[in-house]
Protein backbone atom coordinates (compact mmCIF):
# COMPACT_ATOMS: atom_id res chain seq x y z
CA UNK A 1 0.00 0.00 0.00
CA UNK A 2 2.59 3.10 -1.44
CA UNK A 3 -0.29 5.92 -1.38
CA UNK A 4 1.24 9.12 -2.18
CA UNK A 5 -2.32 10.40 -0.96
CA UNK A 6 -1.60 12.25 1.83
CA UNK A 7 -4.42 10.64 4.74
CA UNK A 8 -6.18 12.32 7.25
CA UNK A 9 -6.99 10.59 10.12
CA UNK A 10 -10.21 11.23 12.47
CA UNK A 11 -9.07 9.58 15.77
CA UNK A 12 -11.72 8.56 18.33
CA UNK A 13 -10.73 6.52 21.36
CA UNK A 14 -9.39 2.67 21.49
CA UNK A 15 -6.82 1.62 19.71
CA UNK A 16 -7.08 1.80 16.26
CA UNK A 17 -5.65 5.02 15.51
CA UNK A 18 -1.85 3.75 16.83
CA UNK A 19 -2.97 0.84 13.96
CA UNK A 20 -3.85 3.18 10.98
CA UNK A 21 -0.69 5.16 12.05
CA UNK A 22 1.82 2.47 12.19
CA UNK A 23 0.21 0.96 9.12
CA UNK A 24 0.99 4.73 7.39
CA UNK A 25 4.75 4.10 8.73
CA UNK A 26 5.06 0.84 7.63
CA UNK A 27 4.01 1.59 4.29
CA UNK A 28 5.42 5.08 4.05
CA UNK A 29 2.44 7.10 3.49
CA UNK A 30 1.84 10.70 5.19
CA UNK A 31 -0.88 11.45 7.53
CA UNK A 32 -2.29 13.66 9.66
CA UNK A 33 -4.31 13.12 13.00
CA UNK A 34 -7.32 14.71 14.27
CA UNK A 35 -8.44 14.54 17.88
CA UNK A 36 -11.43 16.25 19.91
CA UNK A 37 -10.45 14.66 22.69
CA UNK A 38 -7.86 15.00 25.08
CA UNK A 39 -8.22 11.00 26.24
CA UNK A 40 -7.76 10.08 22.59
CA UNK A 41 -4.44 11.80 22.62
CA UNK A 42 -2.09 8.61 22.77
CA UNK A 43 1.49 8.20 22.96
CA UNK A 44 1.82 7.05 19.47
CA UNK A 45 0.02 10.79 18.22
CA UNK A 46 2.04 12.89 20.56
CA UNK A 47 4.97 11.79 18.40
CA UNK A 48 2.63 12.06 14.92
CA UNK A 49 1.88 15.38 13.13
CA UNK A 50 -1.59 16.29 15.03
CA UNK A 51 -3.67 18.71 15.84
CA UNK A 52 -5.97 18.93 19.21
CA UNK A 53 -9.34 20.39 18.13
CA UNK A 54 -12.75 21.16 19.91
CA UNK A 55 -15.52 19.23 18.89
CA UNK A 56 -17.46 22.10 17.56
CA UNK A 57 -14.26 23.76 15.80
CA UNK A 58 -15.13 21.52 12.47
CA UNK A 59 -13.51 25.10 10.31
CA UNK A 60 -10.18 24.59 12.00
CA UNK A 61 -10.06 20.82 12.02
CA UNK A 62 -10.68 21.64 7.82
CA UNK A 63 -7.75 24.10 8.34
CA UNK A 64 -5.42 21.46 9.89
CA UNK A 65 -6.45 18.93 7.60
CA UNK A 66 -6.19 21.27 4.12
CA UNK A 67 -2.81 22.61 5.49
CA UNK A 68 -1.47 19.34 5.40
CA UNK A 69 -2.25 18.21 2.48
CA UNK A 70 -5.02 15.66 3.31
CA UNK A 71 -6.49 14.43 0.72
CA UNK A 72 -8.29 11.04 2.05
CA UNK A 73 -9.78 10.94 5.40
CA UNK A 74 -10.48 8.08 7.84
CA UNK A 75 -12.68 7.49 10.91
CA UNK A 76 -11.08 5.15 13.64
CA UNK A 77 -12.15 5.01 16.78
CA UNK A 78 -14.94 6.15 18.68
CA UNK A 79 -16.38 9.61 19.09
CA UNK A 80 -18.68 10.32 22.61
CA UNK A 81 -22.02 12.30 21.01
CA UNK A 82 -21.87 15.77 22.65
CA UNK A 83 -24.67 17.89 23.72
CA UNK A 84 -26.21 20.62 21.80
CA UNK A 85 -25.42 22.76 24.09
CA UNK A 86 -21.49 21.85 24.45
CA UNK A 87 -20.85 22.14 21.00
CA UNK A 88 -20.55 25.93 20.63
CA UNK A 89 -19.88 25.40 16.75
CA UNK A 90 -17.58 28.04 15.05
CA UNK A 91 -19.01 28.86 11.46
CA UNK A 92 -18.05 25.53 9.53
CA UNK A 93 -19.42 23.35 12.68
CA UNK A 94 -22.66 25.40 12.58
CA UNK A 95 -23.10 24.84 8.45
CA UNK A 96 -22.50 21.08 9.82
CA UNK A 97 -24.87 21.17 12.38
CA UNK A 98 -27.33 22.72 9.93
CA UNK A 99 -27.05 19.94 7.45
CA UNK A 100 -27.04 17.31 10.25
CA UNK A 101 -30.23 18.62 10.90
CA UNK A 102 -32.41 15.46 12.71
CA UNK A 103 -29.95 13.50 12.09
CA UNK A 104 -27.98 14.38 14.73
CA UNK A 105 -30.44 13.51 17.11
CA UNK A 106 -31.21 9.97 14.93
CA UNK A 107 -29.34 6.80 15.32
CA UNK A 108 -25.20 6.41 14.56
CA UNK A 109 -25.45 4.94 10.99
CA UNK A 110 -27.83 8.36 10.20
CA UNK A 111 -25.16 11.00 11.69
CA UNK A 112 -22.35 9.13 10.21
CA UNK A 113 -24.29 9.02 6.86
CA UNK A 114 -24.22 12.73 6.49
CA UNK A 115 -20.61 13.71 8.43
CA UNK A 116 -19.31 11.42 5.27
CA UNK A 117 -21.66 13.22 2.52
CA UNK A 118 -20.46 17.03 4.59
CA UNK A 119 -16.70 15.29 4.26
CA UNK A 120 -16.97 14.66 0.46
CA UNK A 121 -18.93 18.00 0.03
CA UNK A 122 -15.05 19.95 1.45
CA UNK A 123 -13.67 17.69 -1.58
CA UNK A 124 -12.14 14.83 1.06
CA UNK A 125 -12.34 11.30 -0.03
CA UNK A 126 -13.38 9.43 2.93
CA UNK A 127 -11.99 5.52 2.82
CA UNK A 128 -12.70 2.66 5.22
CA UNK A 129 -10.24 1.44 7.78
CA UNK A 130 -10.44 -1.79 5.69
CA UNK A 131 -8.70 -0.18 2.76
CA UNK A 132 -6.11 0.56 4.59
CA UNK A 133 -5.46 -2.06 7.31
CA UNK A 134 -5.86 -4.70 5.11
CA UNK A 135 -6.09 -7.98 7.21
CA UNK A 136 -8.63 -6.20 9.88
CA UNK A 137 -11.81 -7.72 8.67
CA UNK A 138 -13.59 -10.60 10.16
CA UNK A 139 -13.20 -13.70 8.01
CA UNK A 140 -15.75 -17.07 7.87
CA UNK A 141 -14.73 -19.57 11.16
CA UNK A 142 -13.49 -19.88 14.14
CA UNK A 143 -10.71 -17.61 15.71
CA UNK A 144 -8.59 -19.38 17.97
CA UNK A 145 -8.59 -22.66 19.58
CA UNK A 146 -12.23 -22.43 21.30
CA UNK A 147 -14.95 -23.87 19.27
CA UNK A 148 -19.19 -22.89 20.15
CA UNK A 149 -21.26 -26.27 21.50
CA UNK A 150 -24.37 -26.81 19.56
CA UNK A 151 -26.81 -24.60 21.62
CA UNK A 152 -24.39 -21.85 21.31
CA UNK A 153 -24.49 -21.85 17.10
CA UNK A 154 -28.10 -22.09 17.05
CA UNK A 155 -27.92 -19.03 19.25
CA UNK A 156 -25.52 -17.22 17.21
CA UNK A 157 -28.07 -17.42 14.17
CA UNK A 158 -30.73 -16.14 16.63
CA UNK A 159 -28.70 -13.76 17.52
CA UNK A 160 -27.77 -13.09 14.08
CA UNK A 161 -31.18 -12.32 12.98
CA UNK A 162 -32.12 -10.37 16.22
CA UNK A 163 -29.02 -7.66 15.13
CA UNK A 164 -29.82 -7.05 12.04
CA UNK A 165 -33.60 -6.76 12.86
CA UNK A 166 -31.98 -4.16 15.90
CA UNK A 167 -29.81 -2.40 12.52
CA UNK A 168 -32.59 -1.73 10.78
CA UNK A 169 -33.67 0.54 12.99
CA UNK A 170 -30.74 2.11 13.52
CA UNK A 171 -30.48 1.58 17.33
CA UNK A 172 -27.32 -0.54 17.61
CA UNK A 173 -25.24 -3.46 16.10
CA UNK A 174 -25.40 -5.98 18.86
CA UNK A 175 -27.42 -8.28 21.08
CA UNK A 176 -26.81 -10.96 23.67
CA UNK A 177 -28.79 -14.47 23.17
CA UNK A 178 -28.46 -17.25 25.93
CA UNK A 179 -30.38 -20.99 25.19
CA UNK A 180 -32.00 -19.40 22.56
CA UNK A 181 -33.32 -15.82 24.22
CA UNK A 182 -32.52 -12.78 23.60
CA UNK A 183 -31.76 -11.12 26.73
CA UNK A 184 -30.00 -7.89 25.73
CA UNK A 185 -29.64 -5.39 22.87
CA UNK A 186 -27.95 -2.67 22.23
CA UNK A 187 -28.69 1.01 22.79
CA UNK A 188 -26.62 4.15 22.97
CA UNK A 189 -24.31 3.33 25.72
CA UNK A 190 -22.52 1.00 23.45
CA UNK A 191 -21.48 -2.74 23.50
CA UNK A 192 -19.79 -2.76 26.71
CA UNK A 193 -22.91 -1.81 28.83
CA UNK A 194 -24.77 -4.37 27.07
CA UNK A 195 -22.32 -7.17 28.47
CA UNK A 196 -22.23 -5.43 31.66
CA UNK A 197 -25.92 -5.10 31.62
CA UNK A 198 -27.13 -8.72 30.85
CA UNK A 199 -23.90 -10.42 33.17
CA UNK A 200 -26.70 -10.14 35.79
CA UNK A 201 -29.70 -11.66 33.38
CA UNK A 202 -27.87 -15.24 32.78
CA UNK A 203 -29.95 -17.84 34.04
CA UNK A 204 -27.10 -20.47 32.99
CA UNK A 205 -24.24 -21.39 35.51
CA UNK A 206 -20.89 -21.57 33.88
CA UNK A 207 -19.91 -19.88 31.11
CA UNK A 208 -23.20 -19.00 28.85
CA UNK A 209 -24.24 -16.53 26.61
CA UNK A 210 -22.95 -15.04 23.40
CA UNK A 211 -22.55 -11.49 22.12
CA UNK A 212 -23.67 -11.13 18.57
CA UNK A 213 -22.61 -7.94 16.45
CA UNK A 214 -23.85 -7.66 12.93
CA UNK A 215 -23.78 -4.40 10.47
CA UNK A 216 -26.47 -2.60 10.39
CA UNK A 217 -28.83 -3.44 6.41
CA UNK A 218 -28.37 0.18 5.23
CA UNK A 219 -24.46 0.25 6.90
CA UNK A 220 -22.34 3.22 5.94
CA UNK A 221 -19.18 0.89 5.03
CA UNK A 222 -16.83 3.63 5.02
CA UNK A 223 -17.39 4.34 9.00
CA UNK A 224 -18.77 2.33 12.15
CA UNK A 225 -18.17 -1.10 10.96
CA UNK A 226 -18.93 -3.35 14.18
CA UNK A 227 -15.98 -4.49 16.14
CA UNK A 228 -14.37 -6.34 18.57
CA UNK A 229 -11.47 -6.19 20.11
CA UNK A 230 -9.35 -7.16 23.42
CA UNK A 231 -11.51 -5.30 25.87
CA UNK A 232 -14.71 -6.74 24.27
CA UNK A 233 -12.62 -10.21 25.42
CA UNK A 234 -12.12 -9.12 29.28
CA UNK A 235 -15.67 -7.81 29.34
CA UNK A 236 -17.07 -11.26 28.24
CA UNK A 237 -14.89 -13.22 30.64
CA UNK A 238 -15.57 -10.57 33.64
CA UNK A 239 -19.37 -11.58 33.21
CA UNK A 240 -19.51 -15.15 32.44
CA UNK A 241 -20.39 -15.18 28.80
CA UNK A 242 -19.22 -17.93 26.65
CA UNK A 243 -17.86 -16.08 23.39
CA UNK A 244 -18.67 -14.03 20.58
CA UNK A 245 -19.81 -14.20 17.21
CA UNK A 246 -19.74 -11.73 14.43
CA UNK A 247 -20.67 -10.75 10.73
CA UNK A 248 -17.71 -12.43 8.27
CA UNK A 249 -16.84 -9.62 5.84
CA UNK A 250 -18.76 -6.89 7.86
CA UNK A 251 -16.65 -6.45 11.68
CA UNK A 252 -13.40 -5.27 11.94
CA UNK A 253 -11.44 -7.56 14.68
CA UNK A 254 -9.09 -4.80 16.21
CA UNK A 255 -5.34 -6.33 17.70
CA UNK A 256 -6.40 -9.71 16.49
CA UNK A 257 -3.36 -11.20 17.11
CA UNK A 258 -3.47 -10.29 21.19
CA UNK A 259 -7.43 -10.91 21.24
CA UNK A 260 -6.76 -14.51 19.87
CA UNK A 261 -4.34 -15.15 22.85
CA UNK A 262 -6.52 -13.62 25.61
CA UNK A 263 -9.69 -15.83 24.02
CA UNK A 264 -7.79 -19.07 23.86
CA UNK A 265 -6.59 -18.04 27.60
CA UNK A 266 -9.98 -17.02 29.09
CA UNK A 267 -11.77 -20.48 27.39
CA UNK A 268 -14.01 -18.09 25.07
CA UNK A 269 -14.66 -18.27 21.36
CA UNK A 270 -14.70 -16.06 18.85
CA UNK A 271 -16.43 -16.80 15.54
CA UNK A 272 -17.24 -15.00 12.02
CA UNK A 273 -20.39 -15.73 10.56
CA UNK A 274 -21.39 -14.98 7.00
CA UNK A 275 -24.94 -13.86 7.31
CA UNK A 276 -27.03 -14.47 4.00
Amino acid sequence: MNNSKILGIIAGSGSLPAQIIESCRKNDRRFFVICFDESSVSEIIKNSPHALVRIGAVGEALKNLRNAGVEEVVMAGGVKRPSILSLKPDAAGAVLLKKLGMAFFAGDDALLKAITSFFEEEKFTVVSVDSILNDILVEVGTLGKIEPDKQTRQDIMTGMEAAKNLGALDIGQAVIVEAGIVIGTEDENGTDALISRCGKMRKINGKSGVLVKAKKPNQEEKVDLPSIGVQTIENLRAHGFAGVAVEAYGSLLIDKKELIQKADEYGIFVVGVKYE
